[in-house]
């Protein structure tokens, strides 16, 4: 289990303005301006002592379980988040996020932004609602299509509700950065997009309303672009890994651009949307560790090339002639289901739109951009389909709701109720979110609703058992059971064992 350390030590904390930011100008001016506030120099564990652990009783939680499938649902994750309370259709692809969905969209978000971050992106904030003259510069408003939602204001002034941000960023961009010294520049944000699918399926994982971060670079020259590009390709390797996902980077069209910088980022999944080729070689590559260094352009461009040699294609990208060369044994042909695209589009934004910098020989030159998308609302509903059984949800432990889930066998009982007391306020105090299951059910539906929602470890205290002052410790990916005193346990879950 991931422990947290302190946010000076690790680089990234829960509050992301304390994360240094080695690329940019601007992030390095701000760095020097912040003061690191008292609390995050202490410990997550030692925080549990100085201030106390909220209780999340299941008695008194918002969890609607369904027992049937829906009919509705037609793959295993739209089935599996509805059933488990994660979330609720309003409309034809849109969907109401409930509290135990809302709590694993939170740390799929945060793994994210530590990772930007940590690249040297730095986070903003756009509006959901655009003006329809600022695509109108670009020329994409009419060329669009009606995926887009157009609307207009009480002003009768055209608007849209946002399905991407190239044309905000770069408004912003182009009013503030007149030089090349303030370059590099990486822009990100997490918002809420809209594109109006004539058939929204499968749940979140093709919906109307998502939740995207997307970040935007701008550089003087193409090689300034391409370094940037490199950083976000290592920056999706370590996200995925962080999100117990192996995925494997696919060269992906790049349009009337030309060029090779265009990567979808494809998890294997016998639920995915296309056939995929690669070899085998990548089940076995290792990401880079979090030490990681984002100001390295030698070394960024050295992982890059290692991750992109061996073959990998989408069935639109592949190449029978390419393919006949990889050795059998190493071919692997499966379904796949895309968590991620870069891409570079050099000056197609910046040009039509003024966006213009003045480089070293004083003259004005266009920036070269490029664009980073990752679908955190798609995510989870992605790694569902990596990580499920018949049971229900294999939640990763980085994304899991809830760390350990605590079932009381016999609410009421003196001896069950001390020992699910002691814990949870140990294993709160320990980092560890902890939901307890109190409800007065049968210990068979206890059972299955903890195996439905997935988490990483279940812990059991039934009269029997604490007779003996045992209780039983499950772990939901390998169904290995463990026969524990209560202090055994604490120790064993507190250090992440």
């Amino acid at each position: 289990m991931e422990r947290a350390l302190p946010a000076v030590q690790r680089g990234v904390g829960a509050d992301p303005s304390l994360v240094p930011n080695p690329v940019s100008p601007f992030g390095r001016i701000a760095l020097e301006r912040r003061r690191v506030p008292l609390i995050c120099l202490i410990p997550r564990g030692f925080r549990r002592l100085l201030f106390p652990v909220s209780l999340m009783r299941l008695s008194r939680y918002f969890l609607p379980i369904l027992k049937e499938n829906p009919k509705e649902a037609e793959i295993v994750s739209h089935r599996l988040m509805l059933r488990a309370g994660m979330i609720r259709q309003e409309a034809a692809g849109i969907y109401a996020w409930l509290p135990l969905g809302k709590r694993v969209l939170d740390r799929v978000c945060r793994i994210i932004r530590e990772e930007q971050d940590r690249s040297g992106a730095i986070e903003i904030l756009m509006p959901t609602i655009q003006s329809a003259d600022l695509w109108r510069e670009s020329g994409r408003y009419d060329a669009y299509g009606r995926e887009m939602l157009r609307i207009k204001d009480r002003h009768e002034r055209d608007m849209l509700y946002g399905p991407t941000n190239e044309e905000m960023v770069t408004e912003i961009f182009r009013a503030y950065v007149r030089s090349y010294k303030d370059l590099p520049l990486n822009l990100y944000h997490i918002q809420w997009k809209f594109r109006d699918e004539v058939r929204p399926r499968f749940g979140v994982m093709r919906s109307r309303e998502f939740l995207m971060k997307d970040a935007y670079s701008f550089d003087l020259d193409f090689n300034g672009a391409k370094a940037a590009y490199n950083r976000m390709f290592v920056a999706y390797l370590r996200t995925f890994d962080r999100l117990g996902l192996k995925a494997i980077p696919m060269r992906a069209e790049t349009g009337p651009i030309g060029g090779n910088l265009s990567h979808e980022f494809i998890i294997l999944a016998d639920t995915g949307e296309s056939a995929v080729f690669c070899e085998r070689a990548y089940l076995d590559m290792a990401v880079p560790g979090a030490n990681v260094d984002f100001t390295d352009d030698e070394r960024i461009a050295g992982i890059v090339e290692a991750w992109t040699t061996p073959y990998a294609a989408t069935d639109e990208m592949h190449e029978d002639a390419a393919w006949e060369k990889v050795p059998i044994p190493e071919r692997l042909s499966a379904r796949g289901i895309e968590v991620g695209h870069i891409f570079h589009f050099g000056t197609k934004y910046s040009e039509p739109m003024g966006a213009r910098v003045t480089g070293p020989d004083g003259k004005d030159h266009y920036v070269s951009m490029g664009s980073y998308g990752i679908g955190p609302s798609r995510l989870a509903a992605a790694i569902i389909e990596a990580s499920h059984d018949e049971a229900g949800i294999i939640w990763p432990r980085s994304v899991a709701p809830f760390d350990v889930g605590i079932i009381n066998m016999k609410p009421g009982d003196a001896a069950c109720d001390a020992a699910c007391a002691q814990m949870e306020t140990a294993l709160g105090n320990a980092g560890l979110e902890v939901l307890v299951d109190d409800t007065d059910e049968r210990p068979g539906a206890k059972f299955a609703t903890m195996d439905l929602i997935g988490l990483p470890v279940q812990v059991i205290a039934g009269p029997r058992g604490l007779a003996n002052g045992e209780i039983e410790v499950k772990d939901r990916a390998s169904g290995e059971r463990h026969t524990l005193s209560i202090e055994a346990a604490i120790n064993r879950l507190a250090g992440g064992a």
